[in-house]
């Protein structure tokens, strides 16, 4: 009795700081986050609680628009699920199978996740420049010039274009994760099944993917919340321009803070950043759980 004692009290203590650092970082900040958003303030003068009012502000006041920011944040969680993650599940396959020259593969593939995203969004402002940018300049040298214009500047492609980059970002950071899975898979089922004849396509259908769920399950939920929080790219690509047409929660988030001075709607935003991340991750946990169930 006394060793287990000793053993549950050496588990709080290596347990403590960490509990500690997650309070102090992720706890106490969302609480006052949520405090925040309940009260009228510019960060300087005298507070002044006004309840929900905040969060009705940011549904129905046009100015904020903030329903519009929410929809592309949406639209960029629905790309990331159905674009980014099919591409990075495909490379992940084919690297899986030991073509030559894997491991230099899966580095280069990983190499932007280690870039600065600062630097990949200047990068990206040089690509699209509608000057001397590579992309307008590949479509002229292949008699295309029509089809060039500012892709930044546009409001029916900036959504689209800030999307890419992200997409570039990101595609080898949940390949790696699902490369390290399918690597991880018992090679028994695969070696049965070629036996009986299967194809590359149906072991990948019935055996990979079907066991590599749990990972599948992981990069869904980073792909959807990182979408739903995203900023710093679209910030130093378009800052949510032009009229809004690529404005995310985030970037309004940011304007109200520090532009406006207006910490209570801002704070409303961040509540909802971070009630709406969590509902998203619950939700594919279910979904997940349901499958395999």
């Amino acid at each position: 009795m006394d060793k287990t004692m000793k053993n549950k009290t050496a588990i709080l203590l290596f347990l403590l700081p960490a509990c500690i650092l997650f309070i102090g970082i992720i706890i106490v900040p969302i609480l006052m986050s949520g405090y925040y958003s309940l009260l009228d303030w510019d960060g300087i003068t005298a507070s002044k609680f006004v309840g929900f009012d905040n969060y009705i502000q940011i549904f129905t006041k046009k100015s904020i628009a903030f329903p519009d920011s929410a929809k592309n944040a949406f639209i960029l969680a629905g790309l990331s699920v159905f674009i980014q993650l099919p591409i990075s599940l495909g490379l992940a396959l084919v690297l899986a199978k030991g073509i030559k020259g894997e491991k230099l593969f899966t580095a280069v593939f990983f190499i932007p996740v280690i870039i600065s995203t600062t630097v990949i969004g200047q990068l990206w402002l040089k690509i699209y420049n509608p000057n001397y940018g590579i992309v307008n300049m590949a479509l002229k040298a292949v008699g295309l010039e029509s089809l060039s214009h500012t892709w930044l500047g546009d409001e029916k492609t900036a959504l689209f274009a800030v999307f890419i980059p992200i997409l570039w970002q990101y595609v080898g950071y949940h390949m790696l994760l699902m490369y390290t899975g399918i690597k991880s898979q018992p090679t028994d089922l695969r070696e049965a099944a070629m036996i009986d004849g299967a194809n590359e396509w149906q072991i990948a259908r019935y055996i990979t993917i079907p066991l590599l769920k749990p990972v599948l399950q992981v990069c869904a939920i980073f792909a959807v919340t990182g979408s739903l929080k995203a900023f710093d790219l679209i910030y130093i690509l378009t800052n949510g321009g032009p009229a809004h047409a690529s404005e995310v929660p985030a970037t309004i988030m940011i304007k109200q803070l520090f532009l406006r001075n207006n910490y209570g709607v801002g704070s409303a935003i961040a509540v909802f950043i971070v009630f709406i991340c969590f509902f998203f991750a619950i939700l594919i946990k279910k979904v997940f759980r349901t499958e395999v169930d």
